[in-house]
């Protein structure tokens, strides 16, 4: 994750950050990542690090951009339908069921503070995407972090047993930081045998790297499910902030009902636009991403690295050493790689980046864990098998 400002975070302040941006609901992935960096960022860095995608928007995208700058001074709000209706016909999708967001952490976190509460839990899996559970300190809820199955697929089973009080399950597919998916017939499951009011949220900001189905059929059958859509990761846009929550209306009129309302940036809504009207636009990006993805991966093997097969833009990568002393080598190397997960300390992630940026990853790592680069390394004990934790509120 990049950090606009260059400025390191110390421990202390990222503990301070964590419980501001957790109190008014407003974690996102380039805070976590900003927060967990330790070092300054160059000009010339590899920035593997926040799940970006270095390709940016699309030329169409760039050209709508510059186009509707002289109107920058204006609100523009049929900008804004006209996005929604043209993702709602490409989706086969009533226009009520769709809200635009700057990004897909906005809804996220106004779900949770919907749908959770001292009394409804928020479940989750370990590892996962951190920002839900962050929100969940607003609405007191407790939060049960479930792990993984032995493929890296959300629990379904474990999740459910785990939480008969849940308020909202929250499934990222591809998952965030694994990059793995959890089959359609598994989020089925848990839609069909969850508790009676809650409500299952899905996560597909990485589903356009992969051909798996969407959820988004569960939206149309009428079931208690929101899926999230981002323009930040295929698209290029992460810097643009528009995304999508995809639900019925009456679980879209409680989340507005604590989101409020307010206009879209019109850079971004004119840059979605040109993108969704662009039918090769996820295909080459699809293409891309895993070519350079599996290059990435032989080469890990033909050297006898360890990591989790991935059909996203990122993926972890297991160091055999606790990750914080990895990360920070690289960061010497001027390659700045993903963080780590408590329940999995010794992987990092590791964006997909260009061909050349993850040349100059493989050098860096390759000099770092040969011990040829200036810094420290230890081996890391051995740790147990997580199981399903509660967190306290």
């Amino acid at each position: 994750m990049s950090s606009q400002n260059f400025s390191p975070f110390s421990r202390r302040t990222f503990l301070q950050f964590s419980a501001a941006a957790a109190a008014l609901q407003i974690v996102t992935e380039p805070m976590l990542a900003a927060a967990a960096a330790r070092h300054p960022y160059s000009k010339d860095g590899v920035m593997i690090d926040s799940n970006e995608n270095p390709l940016g928007p699309c030329p169409a995208a760039r050209d709508a951009i510059s186009a509707i700058i002289p109107l920058g001074g204006r609100y523009l709000d049929n900008l804004t339908d006209e996005l929604i209706h043209t993702f709602a016909q490409q989706e086969g999708l009533n226009p009520e069921y769709v809200h635009a967001f700057p990004g897909s952490s906005p809804p996220l976190r106004f779900a949770v503070i919907a749908f959770t509460s001292p009394q409804r839990s928020y479940v989750t899996a370990d590892p996962g995407y951190e920002a839900g559970m962050m929100a969940a300190s607003a609405s007191q809820a407790r939060v049960i972090k479930v792990p993984l199955t032995k493929t890296y697929a959300h629990d379904v089973k474990a999740m459910l047993a785990a939480a008969p009080d849940a308020g909202l399950f929250y499934v990222c597919s591809p998952n965030n930081p694994t990059g793995t998916l959890t089959p359609h017939s598994d989020i089925e499951y848990l839609v069909d045998n969850k508790p009676k009011g809650s409500v299952v949220m899905v996560d597909e900001a990485y589903i356009h790297f992969c051909d798996a189905p969407s959820t988004l059929d569960l939206v149309k059958a009428g079931k208690d499910v929101i899926v999230l859509r981002t323009f930040s990761k295929t698209y290029g846009m992460a810097g643009l902030r528009c995304g999508f929550a995809i639900a019925h209306p009456d679980l879209m009129e409680k989340i507005m009902d604590r989101a409020g309302w307010n206009f879209m940036p019109v850079t971004a809504l004119v840059a979605a636009s040109a993108s969704l009207d662009d039918p090769q636009l996820v295909p080459e990006r699809r293409r891309i991403n895993a070519t350079i993805r599996q290059e990435t991966f032989q080469w890990l093997d033909r050297n006898g690295y360890s990591y989790i097969p991935s059909e996203s833009n990122c993926f972890l990568l297991d160091t055999k050493r606790p990750g914080k002393q990895v990360i920070d080598a690289m960061a010497q190397q001027n390659v700045f790689i993903g963080r780590i997960w408590p329940s999995m300390p010794t992987h990092v992630r590791i964006t997909v980046g260009t061909r050349d940026e993850m040349q100059q990853f493989r050098s860096a790592f390759q000099k770092v864990m040969s011990g040829a680069a200036a810094f420290s390394l230890r081996p890391m004990r051995p740790t147990r098998s997580p199981r399903a934790r509660v967190l306290p509120t």
